[in-house]
């Protein structure tokens, strides 16, 4: 993950044109932060004399154009900081020079400083404005910072590491609370924790595991204990519930509960959409406008449809479709198994309802046997002799020899509700994998496709400079 950040930098105020990239090359070379200047690359000038190569082709520049500004741009600075712990700093300035170089298209000069100094390993990478050729110089264009995110996203994602993943405006929100910095009691207290871990035989045991760990113990009437970096021992009846010396003793004894480790994290699951077909939109009647939400749009579905490939291992086309075709089957047999157990429910629901008929106008189709299937019975008791022949044809049709019991049938039915209400979690979440999967796979193709149209246009491109070297 690299949060990346386009900065202008003009001329300071206070300073001549000479001194202000002298500072921010100075600042980015600093040896204390990059190792004795061990994580620095440049492109197309030396680090060492990049702000002179800098200034020398901007003299260039106004001899060759006459033009000049006023409040000119001397240089561009890029930031790229990655998540702590996630890469290497020979990686990480890999990253940055390929950074550099995609951005400016190897037109500019520049230079790449890995700085290790903090927890998160950063690049500062430093272009010039004025192109190689001394002929042009490079413009900001609307957008610039989503165009470099969406490069440093894509170098990551290269290079096996996670990317920030984009969220719609409305779902942001501006942070008013800023995490608490964990107090010196907070790190004693997650060494004791660690300590414990190790189960320790008595107080004493546990005192040499925390001083292997660097922390000292004073003894006395009140036991106080400091770890490396402190300047004031703690007591341990300060540390709170659970850390005085006598509740050590009784965790030591399997006498305490543990305590917790922390809140479970909760997953949110990734959505993503179809792309949008710009150019059918457009053709209705969309404006300027739309048209860039849109592109913008599309570019957040492909990252996040990127990020799902990733997460879940999926290395090619084939083996998308066939995770798909799979989530495909999955989610039908799920199907299949509930309509099945809805439909035996309808049948034993009907059956039910016949049998219960059947035993209710029972006699009275014996009696109305009896009497010679006399009409005048007949008029007289049509409906229960009506529901009794009804309920022999549907004992006919399903072939039953014996009638089943209603409290066989109700059990049955039970089991079937329980069955069908445990499937649904399974169906729903099988519903879910397969949209994304069949998404993914749509979006996939596309991408696929327009690499295929720039692979082809490349490929002519070189023909056409084969045939016409001039071109």
């Amino acid at each position: 993950m690299a949060a990346t950040r386009l900065i202008p930098l003009h001329i300071n105020k206070g300073k001549t044109i000479a001194q202000t990239p002298a500072d921010r090359t100075d600042y980015s070379k600093n040896e204390e932060k990059t190792e004795g200047g061990k994580y620095i690359s440049s492109y197309e000038c030396d680090a060492r004399t990049a702000d002179e190569k800098f200034l020398l082709s901007k003299r260039q520049y106004e001899r060759i154009t006459g033009r000049s500004q006023e409040h000119d741009i001397i240089a561009y600075q890029i930031r790229q900081s990655f998540k702590p712990g996630e890469v290497t700093p020979e990686e990480a300035n890999r990253i940055g020079y390929e950074l550099g170089m995609r951005f400016t298209k190897g037109k500019h000069a520049f230079i790449v400083a890995t700085h290790t100094d903090r927890a998160h390993i950063h690049n500062h990478i430093i272009f010039n404005s004025t192109s190689l050729d001394c002929t042009r110089k490079f413009k900001n264009f609307f957008l610039s910072s989503f165009a470099l995110q969406r490069i440093s996203d894509r170098l990551c994602l290269e290079h096996g590491l996670s990317i920030i993943e984009p969220r719609p405006c409305r779902e942001r929100k501006k942070r008013t609370e800023y995490p608490k910095r964990p107090s010196n009691r907070d790190n004693l207290r997650a060494i004791i924790d660690a300590a414990l871990q190790r189960k320790p035989k008595d107080f004493e045991e546990l005192i040499s595991f925390l001083t292997e760990a660097g922390c000292e113990y004073k003894p006395g009437k009140r036991p106080s204990i400091r770890c490396r970096g402190q300047d004031r021992f703690a007591r341990f009846s300060s540390l709170g519930e659970g850390y005085t010396v006598d509740d050590l003793k009784d965790a030591i004894a399997g006498e305490r509960r543990e305590r917790p480790t922390g809140k479970s994290q909760q997953v949110h699951d990734k959505k993503f959409s179809l792309l949008i077909d710009i150019q059918a939109k457009l053709n209705e009647g969309k404006g300027a406008g739309y048209q860039r939400w849109a592109t913008l749009f599309n570019l957040k579905q492909m990252a996040q449809v990127m990020c799902f490939l990733q997460e879940n291992e999926i290395d090619s086309f084939d083996e998308l479709a066939a995770r798909a075709d799979a989530a495909v089957t999955q989610f039908n047999g799920l199907g299949d198994s509930i309509k099945a157990a809805e439909q035996r429910m309808q049948e034993i629901a009907a059956l039910k309802k016949h049998i219960i008929n059947y035993s209710k106008t029972r006699e009275v189709y014996v009696a109305y046997r009896k009497a010679g299937y006399s009409k005048k019975f007949l008029e007289g008791h049509r409906e229960a002799i009506t529901l009794h022949k009804a309920a022999k044809e549907a004992f006919e049709q399903l072939g039953l020899q014996k009638l089943p019991r209603v409290k066989e049938l109700n059990a049955e039915y039970a089991q079937l509700l329980e069955q069908k209400r445990a499937a649904y979690p399974a169906y729903r979440k099988a519903r879910t994998e397969m949209q994304e999967y069949l998404v993914a796979q749509k979006v996939a193709a596309v991408l696929l496709e327009k690499e295929k149209e720039q692979a082809a246009m490349d490929e002519r491109r070189k023909e056409e400079q084969r045939t016409d070297p001039h071109r």
